[in-house]
C-alpha cells in the first residue's frame, strides 16, 4: 500500500513551487475614470484584449438595485458584479481566456456572452467606472500591473459623455441632463476616492504611454512554470 502522507496532493504540490515560477499569464491593468473622460477609446488606440467592466452590470430587474433620479443608480457599485467581474479577471491571469457576459445598457440586461483568449498577449486592460473596486484584490492575488485613473477637465468629460449618450439612445434625454450635470458636480470627489483605492490619476496621454511602455518591457509569455 502506499503512504498517502508520502506522496503531496496537487495543491500541496503546487506550492511547493519556487513564487517566481507561479507567475500569472496575463497581468491586468485596471482603467478608471468618470464617465465619458477616454476610457473605450484608449482602450480602442492601445489594441490590447480588453475586457469591458459595465458589461458586468445587474439585470435592471435585479432585486434591491440602488436608486437615484427615478430610475436605477448605475453610478453606485451597488448595481455592478463585483464577484463576477474579479472572477473573470482571475480566470483570464491564469489561463488567458474567460467567458464574458454581454450587457445592453438601453434595456439594463446582459444579452449572451463571448469569449476573450488573450493569444499570448502579456497584458489585459480592464476598463470601467467601478475598475478601482478591484485594485486591492487583483494586487493581492498578484496580477495587478497598473492602476489608473483617467483625468481631464470636468467640462470636455461632461460633453463627450453626453454625445455619446445621446447617439447610443442611453436613457431619455431628461435623464441624462440630470445626470450629466450630477456627474459633473461630483467628479472631484469621484477621482479622489479611485485615488484613495489605489489608482493614479493622469491624463489619456499619459496613460496611453505608461501602457504601451508596460506591453513593451513584458516577456513575450508570462506563463506559470515557465
Amino acid at each position: 500500500m502506499t503512504d498517502s502522507a508520502a506522496t503531496p496532493s496537487a495543491p500541496d504540490a503546487l506550492f511547493d513551487v519556487p513564487p517566481e515560477a507561479r507567475r500569472p499569464r496575463v497581468r491586468v491593468v485596471l482603467l478608471t475614470g468618470p464617465s465619458g473622460s477616454g476610457k473605450s477609446a484608449l482602450v480602442r488606440r492601445l489594441g490590447l484584449p480588453a475586457v469591458m467592466l459595465d458589461d458586468f452590470y445587474l439585470d435592471g430587474d435585479h432585486p434591491g438595485l440602488p436608486r437615484r433620479f427615478g430610475i436605477v443608480d448605475w453610478d453606485d457599485a451597488g448595481s455592478w458584479d463585483r464577484q463576477g467581474a474579479l472572477e473573470a479577471l482571475r480566470t483570464l491571469a491564469t489561463t488567458g481566456r474567460a467567458e464574458l457576459p454581454v450587457y445592453d445598457i438601453p434595456t439594463n440586461r446582459r444579452t449572451g456572452t463571448t469569449v476573450l483568449d488573450t493569444a499570448g498577449a502579456p497584458l489585459v486592460v480592464a476598463e470601467g467606472v467601478f475598475a478601482a473596486e478591484l485594485v486591492a484584490a487583483c494586487r493581492a492575488e498578484g496580477f495587478l500591473a497598473d492602476a489608473i485613473c483617467l483625468r481631464r477637465p470636468r467640462l470636455v468629460t461632461f460633453w463627450f459623455r453626453f454625445l455619446r449618450d445621446v447617439a447610443e439612445a442611453r436613457k431619455p434625454l431628461p435623464t441624462l441632463v440630470r445626470r450629466g450635470w450630477a456627474l459633473l458636480r461630483a467628479e472631484p470627489g469621484m477621482v479622489g476616492r479611485w485615488a484613495t483605492q489605489g489608482c493614479r490619476p493622469t491624463t489619456p496621454v499619459q496613460a496611453e504611454r505608461d501602457i504601451r511602455a508596460l506591453a513593451q518591457a513584458a516577456p513575450p509569455e508570462n506563463v506559470i512554470g515557465s
